[in-house]
């Protein structure tokens, strides 16, 4: 099996992933998953796809993140992966689709609207 390459997008963050077949390394911008994620939430959330399936010491993942904040870059990693083990093998579709995590979440930021403080805030409305 040679590299397999999958996307991954969550609001304004997108994450190149290519895995490989490995011991379980992580590898994130060219920085190890526990010094690019210091937060241990985001570093499980990365790992889930992998946890589910059984298959975290069998793969070695790279990711090009950009984009977006923390925790946006750690779900479209998240979902990178998912793709990524679903082309490796099909059998992991159904955990993976019933756990979320091929789903791309549409919700993205709604934009600043003329004559208006944000995207949906007005000004105060002044009587008199």
């Amino acid at each position: 099996m040679e590299v397999v390459n999958t996307v991954g997008r969550r609001k304004a963050a997108v994450a190149r992933v290519f895995v490989k077949p490995g011991k379980g390394q992580i590898t994130i911008n060219r920085k190890e998953l526990d010094v690019y994620f210091p937060l241990e939430i985001l570093r499980y959330e990365v790992k889930q796809p992998l946890l589910v399936t059984e298959t975290a010491e069998s793969y070695d993942v790279t990711i090009n993140l950009d984009g977006g904040g923390i925790k946006g870059q750690a779900e479209a990693a998240r979902m990178g992966i998912a793709r990524a083990l679903c082309e490796i093998n099909a059998e992991y579709r159904p955990v993976l689709k019933k756990n979320g995590f091929l789903t791309r979440d549409p919700r993205e930021v709604e934009r600043k609207k003329p004559g208006q403080p944000g995207a949906r805030r007005k000004f105060q409305f002044s009587k008199r």
